[in-house]
């Protein structure tokens, strides 16, 4: 089973950033990034990429992909 694991919250707390403040800069809602963060919804590769960049970091940096023997 894979399993997507973000450290979204993690960076955004370094970068001073709100859950509603980042979901306004990638421009969806902040119920939308709250999943992202509970790592209940798989994001576009565009949306990924946004986030990303809007956490000064990479998407691997961000979605850590964990493969389950």
């Amino acid at each position: 089973m894979t399993v997507l694991r973000t450290r979204i919250k993690e960076l955004r707390a370094r970068c001073d950033i709100t859950q509603e403040e980042l979901a306004e800069m990638v421009g969806v809602t902040r119920q939308t990034m709250l999943y992202l963060e509970k790592g209940k919804y798989n994001p576009s590769l565009l949306l990924a990429h946004r986030v990303a960049r809007a956490l000064k970091s990479t998407i691997e940096d961000v979605f850590i992909i964990e493969e389950n023997a």
